[in-house]
């Protein structure tokens, strides 16, 4: 467990280990106390004597109460420290890695986060703490007597050897149970994302089929698990009882035939129980172990690449130059490239309209210029920054994105179209009217302050599209993709985009248009024709449009809209 000595975590990890060091001696106390009552109060029937005895117990208790309280708060605080520096990474990494194609990444990170919290502020953490102090009982059992010392230390090792036993037994049926619900967990979060097309094609009966075979198998790996850990638990508590016998019986024979005090075999019983019960603990809860462990690894691994730096120098506002240099994109190395080797430049302020036949890699080549892929060879740039490279948090805000399948948040319009960040009125506003969605979203019944739903659920599909164009052009951004824009759109919905293209056009903004529809492209400097990943054509508006109309392999079927 070497996650719990990170610098962030050490000083509260060394505070709850001397509390524990206290407090297993504090612990000490109530035997020693029954050793004195046997040995002092019973023969000289000294009231005193118990009164002092009894008042040292009385502070030993609430030393250990106070010690105990302070390793939970300590650990509490290593928990909120350690949900406060991986959380954030953690999704960061987690929603970059999403991003990119053929990526895997932990998508239960902030799951994993909540394990290691919660374990830090479990039984699981506190049996680690106190089981290393099991030396010191059996140092004063040895004390009290070898005899006892050397049935203590045998129990020990038995001990020992069931938690290695323990650990061989469960760790891979724990790790196969954890894989298998994690993928049942996915499988049913596709099906929820998805429910749409699984009640409108009926398909709801093979998704709850294909979940069923999938949980069957969690429940049948969980249940082998259970079996193992329940029958390791229950080995473990007979031999607690066991050698409580066995310290009981050599405790009375020492009182028969060596003459020894009863209250050595009283204590020595007392303080095995008080040593062995952290061991058993740890030993019934293992798999909280492990799950903590694996959740730490997952962590560490997403961790290192996640680092969230500011860089040494901020780039300037970029000014909406883009050049396109021999792009080349595959997806993965193993597979032959669907973008091969596209070149093309776009001056500030220019419009470009982009089209081709479906699956022709307009979307791809959208997401290598925006910088959220990156290109297996050649570069795209922004005045002559590399957008792959720029870090995001800078160039974000320069840059307006409208995908083909408009994703929105839980929240408000307004939240939504501030980018989820701090609701600057007057930006949200000019951003609406720049998109001609302010009337739109005037409508709706709270207006900006209208509660949308997860994922936009209360809104229509061309609503959620006209919103999602205000978002991308929040805070005037200066270079901005917009692919299929109109797609849901009604007449006054595409009648409103045209106003907004010609606004940008106006204002001087570096536009990359997709679409298919020629009418939509009236208004672009150039278009660009994309056909099985390469440039067919490259040029004025009017040229390319006179060139590729009598064929029209640009058109596709009409989408059927939704206002």
């Amino acid at each position: 467990m070497k996650w719990l000595f990170s610098p962030a975590l050490k000083p509260f990890v060394i505070l709850a280990g001397v509390s524990s060091l206290v407090l297993n001696m504090a612990m000490l106390v109530p035997s020693l106390y029954m050793l004195q009552l046997f040995d002092r109060v019973f023969s000289s029937r000294s009231l005193e004597t118990l009164t002092m005895l009894s008042l040292l117990a009385v502070a030993s208790l609430i030393l250990m109460y106070l010690m105990d309280t302070a390793r939970a708060a300590s650990l509490y605080w290593a928990g909120k420290i350690l949900d406060g520096r991986l959380g954030p990474l953690a999704i960061h990494k987690l929603i970059e890695d999403a991003s990119r194609p053929h990526l895997k990444s932990n998508v239960h990170a902030s799951r994993d986060v909540s394990l290691l919290r919660t374990f830090l502020t479990g039984n699981g953490i506190f049996s680690l703490f106190d089981a290393p102090w099991l030396p010191i009982y059996l140092i004063v059992i040895y004390l009290l007597h070898p005899l006892l010392g050397l049935c203590a230390t045998v129990g020990a090792l038995i001990y020992f050897v069931l938690a290695l036993l323990n650990e061989r037994l469960t760790r891979a049926p724990t790790e196969k149970m954890l894989l298998t619900s994690r993928t049942a967990s996915r499988y049913i979060d596709a099906a929820v994302r998805n429910s749409e097309v699984v009640v409108g094609m009926g398909m709801e009966k093979g998704v709850v089929s294909r979940w069923n075979e999938l949980n069957n198998q969690v429940q049948d790996d969980s249940a082998r698990l259970s079996v193992t850990s329940a029958r390791m638990g229950a080995l473990v508590r007979a031999l607690r009882s066991g050698m409580q016998v066995v310290m009981l019986a050599v405790g009375a024979w020492l009182v028969v035939a060596e003459n020894v005090s009863p209250g050595i075999m009283v204590a020595g019983t007392i303080l095995l129980s008080k040593a062995f019960q952290p061991v058993e603990l740890l030993i019934t809860g293992w798999k909280s172990l492990i799950e903590a462990r694996g959740a730490w690894q997952r962590l560490s691994a997403q961790s290192e690449s996640a680092q969230i730096e500011e860089p040494a120098m901020n780039l300037p506002k970029p000014q909406g130059r883009l050049d396109v240099e021999r792009v080349v994109f595959g997806g993965s190395p193993t597979r032959p490239a669907f973008i091969k080797g596209i070149s093309f430049s776009l001056q500030p302020g220019e419009m470009l309209g982009l089209i081709g036949p479906s699956a022709s890699g307009k979307t791809t080549l959208a997401r290598l210029i925006l910088g959220i892929w990156k290109p297996q060879a050649g570069c795209v740039r922004l005045d002559a920054a590399d957008t792959a490279q720029w870090p995001r948090h800078q160039l974000g805000p320069h840059i307006g994105y409208l995908p083909q399948d408009v994703e929105l948040f839980s929240g408000t319009v307004a939240e939504n179209i501030a980018r989820m960040g701090n609701v600057d009125s007057e930006a949200v506003l000019l951003a609406a009217q720049q998109s001609n969605a302010h009337e739109m979203i005037l409508r709706l019944p709270e207006g900006y302050e209208t509660q949308i739903g997860e994922g936009g659920a209360t809104l229509s599909g061309g609503q959620r599209q006209r919103i999602g164009l205000a978002r991308a052009l929040f805070g005037q951004p200066q270079f901005i993709l917009l692919d299929e824009p109109n797609a849901n759109l009604d007449r006054e919905g595409e009648m409103a985009l045209g106003s907004a293209l010609a606004s940008l056009k106006q204002r001087g903004a570096t536009v990359v248009l997709i679409g298919h529809r020629p009418a939509m492209m009236a208004q672009t400097d150039k278009i660009a024709v994309l056909k099985d990943g390469q440039l067919e054509a490259f040029g004025p508006t009017q040229e390319i449009l006179a060139k590729f109309s009598p064929v029209r392999p640009v058109e596709t079927p009409t989408r059927t809209v939704a206002s």
